[in-house]
């Protein structure tokens, strides 16, 4: 909300105003998050390196749910990086926001520091500081738990062997990790985010990667996959996951799209075999199609990763900046 006020302040100076109201509103979330000491009510877990749902009982003290899921990624999505160009264009805004710090430097003490310019002149607000963001990267690039051959997985793949346990008034509550269909009832049956691989919200970690990118450039690298040696920077790694989205659509080895799982008419029949469908969701383990079969709205995404990743380069991003490098224009 906050770029997108940023975006329309650009032709119409009435929005610098809600950009102020939108920036604030991050600062007061992000703050609450993360306190400094030993809050309770933190969803930070420093002993674990990751964000964790917050349970809050009638007649007892807040609690951690700890189970790592698709929630502890989302404040990775809360970040945005701003050029010098843009941040010249509001004064009014820059001056508000340097109120704002000086009268509760407090906002700033448990996330990134927006006063920070980055070496090529960009400044980031982020919930993240790049200690947590290290952190968070571990277990989103694990294997074992996030990183899937077909994008990123829901909920970490630990529960597939451990469930995570819980217990209240008597009662036993379970998650386990479910790479396709859930088995529980809840929300009338559609409950399909315990392992499943959803493109929204991979495209939104796509460009929140990108986004980090743009700011801390080639200096910041970490190991791709998680325990492999292999060390890429964040660039490098939106690529490969962008690569195994995309892998989900491509014929393997022995000429199946994982799409199709086991459906041989789709998988080999010369009528069928070029019709690809785009389905809801992907089982996180072997990508085979999931829920509704025309699900373009967002699976269509694919399209935008394979035209970004085949026409912009790392260098040309670092460059330009993640908006203007990833507006589409033709060469």
């Amino acid at each position: 909300m906050f770029e997108m006020a940023l975006e329309l302040a650009l032709y119409d100076p009435v929005y610098e105003d809600m950009a102020l109201k939108f920036f604030e509103h991050f600062l007061y979330i992000a703050s609450a998050m993360d306190r400094m000491g030993e809050h309770k009510e933190n969803l930070w877990d420093e002993e674990d390196g990751f964000f964790y749902d917050l349970l809050r009982p009638p007649n007892g003290d807040p609690m951690r749910l700890k189970v790592r899921s698709m929630v502890g990624l989302l404040p990775l999505c809360a970040t945005t990086v701003l050029d010098s160009s843009i941040i010249q264009r509001f004064p009014w805004l820059v001056k508000r926001a340097v109120f704002r710090f000086e009268k509760h430097p407090e906002l700033l003490q448990r996330i990134h520091d927006p006063r920070r310019v980055s070496a090529n002149g960009r400044v980031m607000f982020s919930i993240l500081d790049e200690e947590k963001l290290r952190r968070v990267l571990h277990r989103l690039l694990d294997e074992g738990e996030f990183l899937s051959p077909y994008g990123i997985r829901a909920l970490s793949r630990h529960y597939a062997e451990e469930p995570y346990e819980f217990f209240m008034d008597g009662e036993k509550y379970v998650v386990e990790y479910l790479p396709a269909e859930s088995d529980s009832p809840m929300f009338g049956g559609n409950s399909n985010w315990r392992g499943p691989v959803w493109f929204p919200v991979n495209t939104l970690l796509l460009r929140a990667l990108l986004q980090f990118y743009t700011y801390y450039g080639n200096g910041f690298q970490v190991e791709c996959p998680t325990g492999s040696g292999r060390m890429m920077n964040l660039y490098e790694v939106s690529q490969e996951i962008a690569t195994r989205l995309i892998r989900l659509f491509r014929r393997d080895a022995a000429g199946k799209r994982p799409i199709h799982g086991s459906q041989e008419k789709f998988n080999r029949d010369p009528h069928w075999r070029e019709h690809l469908l785009f389905y809801e969701y992907f089982n996180g383990d072997n990508g085979a199609g999931l829920g509704a079969s025309h699900q373009t709205g967002w699976t269509g995404l694919v399209a935008f990763l394979i035209q970004l990743f085949g026409s912009v380069t790392a260098e040309r991003m670092l460059k330009e900046g993640f908006r203007p490098a990833t507006v589409y224009r033709e060469e």
